[in-house]
């Protein structure tokens, strides 16, 4: 019996009318199992689910119409991994009384992301150890919420939103001990995105951040929109990782409707996601080399990576090859002629690469910056849930690609670095493993590439149909959900950037650290903050 079997027939034997329905039973979320619960019976799954050591994958509330016979409800799901394999938990509450225990207790990571939802929806989640508004920086009034539906997307904005001046850090105190506020606008074209930090000498003893300054609307944007307009936007959820994020939301519409993608797609989507996850890896390991003076390798990954994505542009349309995911397959074939073009450029990265990854590997200085610096321990990132890199680099050896592998990464050998110390030079190892691994796969996928079609048609959803999408990007895992409405068209779209987890993360491992190294620390964890500030 499997840990969610056993999860589901333990809580029937508590109460036999409190589990309403288990993943044999209820409407299909594939691929994950699914467990449909009475609110009263929330805590005592999460406190379980806790311990059988499951991580916590992602949470969000679904706000749900009322009909003749129902009033209106907010139905909350959280997703949850164990070995590869993902449980859904599902619970209703009426929109009269939202109500219900918070998960944050017994898993930290989902801190933000429950007060996103109490933003975003109205939910209050008891028991919570940090009720401040998190997303909604006075953008809208209190007592609104946008992702209900009597919430106008399309409304006049006023003229200027007020300055969220009033927002209450926790403050340290103590003999010698000062705050520095950095941000949120900052001196690099970075996205805006707020730290203050608590000192003493050079001695960091507090970081707190303060994100969310780059709300897009999102979640509100995709309700109503056709499965093709819903990818453009998931392409756009964050930028660098706009084939992952597609990917995702393309995996969750098929499994919703039923549609089979041609295997060339599925090889050419492969392509393009580790494209992607090198292209961006370079970038992190020049950046982190310069935020400690070493700029040579900065010069040179730039060198490699603007190559890299000159070819993406030349063959396939666009430099981050935003828009190349649709519906049911890929927008762009490759060529013969491009084939033997990327075989020529996997073996010139090949071969550049190498000698320059040795010095990066062992060359005093970036050791005496890189080694020791911003250590995130095993147990910290198991708690907060972290995966790709960030994750790899304290010793927990998850990759969707492997654990829970989807066409084409299970005809694959796909090897997982893990590193043990957790400090920055650890995470700079992964990435360089990565790179390595991947351009050994693009030649794997070049070789049992297969004829045929680029796409296939997606039949039209049924009502209320579900799906969800697990995507290794190259910042770690992605979970994308999604409803359809009576019309085929989106009623809910839930995008988890990797960086929910990891933007926590940053706050653990500069303890101990000075001030100075809270660049390097920052770019070896490299959150995103527009895939969080939805």
């Amino acid at each position: 019996m499997n840990c969610f079997d056993w999860l589901s027939e333990y809580l029937a034997r508590l109460e036999d009318d409190h589990v309403i329905a288990h993943h044999g039973d209820a409407q299909i979320l594939a691929p994950a199992h699914r467990l449909l619960l009475d609110p009263e019976d929330w805590a005592t799954a999460t406190r379980l689910a806790a311990g059988m050591q499951m991580r916590h994958a992602g949470l969000w509330v679904d706000p749900l119409d009322a009909d003749a016979d129902t009033e209106p409800t907010l139905c909350v799901r959280a997703c949850l991994e164990r070995s590869g394999d993902y449980l859904v938990i599902e619970t209703t509450i009426p929109l009269h009384r939202p109500l219900l225990a918070s998960q944050t207790p017994h898993f930290p990571g989902v801190n933000r992301l429950e007060r996103h939802a109490q933003d975003l929806t109205g939910i209050v989640f008891t028991d919570h150890p940090d009720n401040r508004r998190w997303t909604r920086h006075q953008a809208w009034p209190a007592g609104q919420f946008p992702l209900r539906h009597n919430f106008s997307a399309t409304a006049t904005p006023r003229q200027r939103t007020p300055a969220d001046v009033d927002y209450p850090f926790v403050r340290v105190q103590g003999a010698g001990v000062y705050e520095i506020p950095v941000g949120p606008v900052h001196a690099g074209i970075i996205e805006p995105g707020h730290f203050r930090f608590h000192a003493l000498g050079e001695d960091v003893l507090r970081l707190e951040e303060r994100l969310g300054y780059v709300h897009k609307g999102i979640e509100k944007l995709a309700v109503g929109r056709d499965p093709a307009g819903l990818i453009r936007l998931a392409g756009r959820v964050s930028g660098d990782s706009t084939v992952a994020h597609a990917w995702a939301a393309c995996q969750a519409i098929e499994r919703a409707t039923g549609c089979s993608v041609p295997p060339r797609a599925l090889h050419l989507r492969a392509l393009f996601a580790e494209r992607e996850r090198i292209a961006n890896h370079l970038g992190d390991i020049g950046a982190i080399c310069n935020d400690v003076g070493f700029s040579f390798a900065q010069v040179q990954c730039s060198r490699l990576r603007e190559q890299w994505q000159r070819r993406s542009r030349s063959l396939f349309g666009h430099r981050l090859l935003m828009d190349r995911l649709i519906p049911g397959g890929v927008a762009v074939d490759l060529s013969a002629e491009g084939l033997r073009e990327l075989r020529l450029d996997h073996a010139a990265l090949r071969k550049a690469i190498e000698p320059l990854f040795d010095i990066i590997d062992d060359h005093p200085s970036l050791d005496d910056r890189l080694l020791t610096t911003g250590i995130l321990s095993l147990q910290h990132a198991r708690e907060l849930g972290c995966t790709g890199y960030v994750g790899k680099a304290s010793g927990l050896a998850f990759d969707v690609r492997r654990d829970h592998a989807y066409p084409p990464y299970d005809q694959l050998r796909v090897e997982v670095p893990v590193q043990r110390e957790g400090d920055v030079a650890a995470r700079v190892r992964v990435r360089v493993a990565e790179v390595r691994s991947s351009l050994w796969m693009l030649d794997r996928l070049l070789d049992a590439l297969p004829t045929g079609d680029i796409v296939a048609p997606v039949p039209t959803a049924p009502a209320g149909a579900m799906g969800l999408g697990m995507i290794d990007g190259w910042r770690g895992e992605i979970l994308c959900f999604i409803r359809f409405d009576a019309g085929g068209r989106i009623a809910r779209y839930f995008p988890r950037d990797p960086s929910w987890f990891t933007w926590p993360a940053l706050e653990r491992l500069i303890l101990g650290n000075i001030v100075p190294d809270f660049p390097v620390c920052n770019k070896s964890v490299n959150g995103s903050y527009a895939g969080q500030d939805l």
